[in-house]
């Protein structure tokens, strides 16, 4: 009796929790779909006629890939200044912002200096603090400065990005051990070297999640380079996909589809490829040894 018991305790434990893991399957699932079929649908739209696309969504794609392109091209997009655009910000973005960001991550982990605490602080109350409650200042500075229509403005500033110090800096106080700085120190090593040298790879995880997202952002970033570009040769591919505006007869919603899956397709390579860095990144930086 106690065996039979003990049986169908274990077989009841067993189909709770295959009904919790099905249950979870069902939900990541769901969740899937929910990111996959909007880019999916974009896709399928920039392959369709205006007409297709008017009638309802559909799942096929179609043949109109050839006419679209011609529509898009004919708009005066651009697309291969636009791709440069885009890249050389969204590469100069990401060098420097994440660079400096660990720079300053490791500064506030492993120096103890008077004012450390508050400059901490002041880092988190910058991150709380939504971008747009600035702008108009720093659109003015840059105007005092003659720096408008440039990239200047674009790069400099994501030196100082207080989220990245953040997730860098809780990823140093997980994985960094003082001792092998201390034993650098001890055999010559200067500050910039130990840093370069050791602590760098160290944080390559963590570095390349915060590579990827920053990629990402600098990739689709829209407002900031529409206020201070006007010169339409230093457009970016988001501010060249707004001007696929149909004329007052007609609207070639295939071209602007094809427009914008174009300026797409890089972002989900990029991600598609370094994906991986983000979860042992994530991963890494959350477990404290």
């Amino acid at each position: 009796m106690a065996g039979t018991i003990s049986a169908a305790a274990v077989k009841s434990g067993n189909g709770s929790l295959y009904l919790k893991r099905g249950g979870c399957y069902v939900v990541m699932v769901f969740l899937a779909l929910l990111a996959v079929v909007p880019i999916y649908i974009l896709l399928v739209n920039a392959t369709r006629s205006t007409e297709q696309i008017n009638a309802g969504i559909s799942l096929l794609p179609g043949s109109n890939i050839a006419y679209n392109w011609n529509a898009l091209t004919n708009r005066g997009f651009q697309i291969w200044q636009g791709f440069f655009n885009s890249f050389y910000l969204a590469i100069m973005m990401t060098a420097f912002g994440v660079y400096f960001s660990a720079m300053t991550a490791y500064g506030l982990q492993v120096y103890d200096f008077k004012g450390r605490k508050l400059l901490w602080a002041v880092i988190l109350l910058i991150m709380m603090l939504p971008s747009t409650l600035s702008f108009i200042g720093f659109y003015q500075f840059m105007a005092k400065l003659r720096l408008l229509n440039s990239y200047i403005p674009l790069i400099v500033p994501t030196i100082a990005s207080a989220g990245t110090v953040l997730f860098l800096r809780q990823y140093l106080a997980s994985v960094l051990s003082m001792e092998l700085i201390d034993a650098a120190r001890i055999d010559g090593s200067g500050e910039y070297r130990t840093f370069n040298m050791i602590v760098l790879p160290v944080m390559t995880p963590a570095m390349a999640a915060q590579c990827i997202f920053s990629f990402v952002g600098s990739w689709n970033n829209f407002f900031t380079p529409f206020v201070l570009i006007s010169d339409t040769k230093k457009y970016t591919l988001p501010m060249l996909v707004q001007m696929l505006r149909g004329d007052i007869y007609r609207t070639e919603y295939g071209g602007i589809y094809l427009g914008i899956a174009v300026s797409i397709v890089p972002i989900l390579i990029f991600y598609a490829f370094m994906s991986r860095f983000i979860i042992s990144g994530i991963t890494m930086g959350g477990v404290k040894e």
